[in-house]
């Protein structure tokens, strides 16, 4: 009797993976086939033509031409979806327009000038000084990971018919949860030693180019890369274009070289436009009116530090404040600082003159002409709030001619303005509420009842609604009762 084997053999996985793709394969094959044929025969690669049989001004009629190019693309990184997506529209006009016999012209260039390529440089340059050449981060600890999954998350799915948007900001979604610039280029394959050298910006010029170049030529792009180039003196062609544009500009006078207010980078010494910044898009410069305040009398406690400080003899000192609506300055009834706060006397740009503001306002107003050497602060020492309060300062157009008293408000911010807050009680809500508190418990704020009981709101602006005692109105109609309601307040 014999016995028969009917057991299939064993599948093989890579015979059967192979098999699910091979329709793909065969598309890719035959995709590739034809990219490397366009390329041996230059077939996008445009020139003038040479017609001798035509007049020179009717070429252009027999040889009819186009032209069209995308946007260039930033070079700090992989071309992404979104660039796909773009030049996809741009690839279809330059194959349309060569299917009715135009000479279809598509050149490419890639953007590499600005702050990004620098700002990446340096954290890359910083990273190799905190963590060294493995980039090896101390006391990393296991709960990272799950705390990045917990930043993943999202909470409930969309309701149908709405719209899904990332909590994360534009920057944060092309970094993903990577904190630092080596961590986003290791999920890109390289090795520390590749990385490292990341730390010269030339080495990015040098590096992403020519993958994008690969990418777009195995998208099938019909581009003639014979036209491609750099945003730099890298390319002279580009980059003498780019100066006669501003020399023809300035000659005709549509720009001029000077001073504005922008975001600047005081570490790079130079402007740092929206899209220039490693973070902080969509952030602009607040325009502020400062109010200069004489000192008319120092409080005990701010004599004993001013007397102290050498630099300040014979000199005017002023206390600083900013404001947004300085039409309402007619109304000033007091000043206040944060009590917390730490601020310091700052030689201005007048040799007589110093100004009392906190450390951030002095370095930003240090570019803008008010302090002796432009850029560089000239700190001649430091008191407190605590010490501040009870001085008393000239108000410049305030009914209160004789004076008015520096008092301390418990919400002043170190990060706004000069920290010196002006008040206007007729119109600020939180004027009002703040002096109204004051008057109330001078002995837990530690103030002298005559600091704040002779001044009263002065009437400034008067509205249909709310007559000209704006900010008492309004606390009374929201049932304000502290200046602790911050709630109601915001509102």
């Amino acid at each position: 009797m014999t016995m028969t084997n009917n057991a299939k053999p064993a599948a093989d996985p890579a015979t059967d993976e192979s098999r699910k793709t091979v329709k793909r394969d065969a598309l890719m094959a035959i995709e590739k086939q034809w990219q490397k044929d366009w390329e041996e025969r230059a077939v996008f690669e445009l020139d003038m033509p040479e017609d001798d049989s035509v007049a020179p001004e009717m070429l252009h009629d027999k040889h009819p031409k186009w032209m069209g190019t995308f946007p260039f693309p930033y070079m700090n990184g992989v071309l992404h979806l979104g660039h796909a997506f773009s030049v996809s529209k741009i690839e279809f006009a330059a194959g349309w327009e060569r299917l009715k016999g135009k000479r279809a012209l598509f050149p490419f260039g890639f953007h590499v000038t600005g702050m990004p390529i620098k700002a990446a440089a340096d954290k890359i340059a910083r990273e190799l000084e905190m963590f060294g050449p493995e980039f090896a981060i101390p006391g990393e600890n296991e709960g990272e990971l799950e705390d990045q999954m917990e930043e993943m998350t999202v909470d409930g799915a969309p309701k149908a018919g709405g719209n899904f948007r990332s909590k994360k900001s534009k920057v944060a979604a092309k970094t993903g949860n990577k904190k630092y610039q080596f961590q986003i280029m290791q999920d890109q394959g390289m090795s520390n030693a590749e990385i490292a050298k990341f730390a010269d910006p030339e080495n990015w010029l040098k590096h992403y180019p020519p993958i994008a170049i690969d990418d777009l030529k195995a998208m099938g792009c019909k581009i003639d890369w014979r036209r491609s180039f750099l945003t730099t003196d890298h390319n002279p062609y580009y980059d003498s274009f780019a100066q006669w544009q501003f020399n023809r500009l300035r000659e005709m006078g549509k720009i001029k070289f000077g001073k504005r207010y922008t975001i600047w980078s005081a570490k790079d010494g130079q402007p740092c436009m929206d899209h220039d910044r490693q973070s902080g898009e969509g952030l602009g410069s607040q325009d502020y009116t400062c109010i200069k305040m004489q000192v008319l009398g120092w409080s005990p406690e701010a004599e004993a530090v001013a007397s102290a400080i050498p630099e300040l003899a014979g000199k005017k000192i002023y206390l600083v404040a900013a404001t947004l609506r300085p039409e309402t300055m007619y109304g000033q009834t007091n000043c206040f600082v944060g009590t917390k706060l730490e601020y310091g006397f700052f030689q201005s740009a007048n040799a007589d003159e110093v100004f009392v503001v906190t450390e951030r306002a002095a370095r930003n107003m240090a570019f803008q002409g008010l302090s002796p050497t432009d850029g560089q602060v000239t700190k001649l020492g430091s008191i407190s709030g605590q010490a501040i309060v009870g001085s008393k300062v000239s108000a410049p157009l305030s009914r209160y001619s004789d004076g008015v008293y520096m008092l301390p408000m418990e919400n002043v911010l170190a990060t706004k303005g000069t920290g010196v807050v002006t008040s206007v009680p007729s119109d600020s809500p939180d004027d009002y509420a703040a002096l109204r508190d004051l008057k109330k418990k001078t002995d837990f704020y530690g103030i002298k009842p005559e600091w704040v009981e002779s001044f009263e709101p002065v009437p400034v602006i008067s509205t249909a609604t709310y007559g000209d005692m704006v900010a008492p109105a309004l606390c009374e109609q929201l049932k304000i009762n502290s200046q602790k309601d911050r709630d109601q307040l915001a509102k």
